[in-house]
């Protein structure tokens, strides 16, 4: 198993859709890593720089290729990915404020 602090530049003028896709629970049964994409991007926050950043669990070589494939190629750029230790990456970022506050999950 192994965690990323993920980060991606957010497309201009899609993160609205994208929250109410989250908000709808469009990508829950995207398996195998609809839940874990779903929980991330819910929590996900928000660098001064604009930069959207999150931990994400995932078992791909590359980093997180199927889920780029289906949701986050359409709506973020310039993705990268940092390995982390489970947990790490949320405490790194705890302090930014949420890309979906109102969508955030414990």
């Amino acid at each position: 198993m192994a965690f990323y602090l993920v980060s991606a530049v957010p497309k201009h003028g899609l993160m609205e859709e994208l929250g109410e896709r989250l908000a709808a629970g469009a990508f829950l049964d995207l398996e195998p890593f609809g839940r874990a994409l779903t929980h991330a991007l819910r929590n996900a926050r928000l660098r001064r720089d604009g930069v959207a950043v999150w931990e994400e669990e995932d078992y791909c070589s590359p980093p997180l290729a199927q889920e780029r494939a289906a949701v986050l190629d359409a709506f973020f750029h310039d993705l990268r990915t940092e390995a982390v230790g489970e947990g790490l990456g949320w405490k790194k970022i705890e302090a930014l404020p949420l890309l979906f506050p109102e969508l955030a999950e414990t």
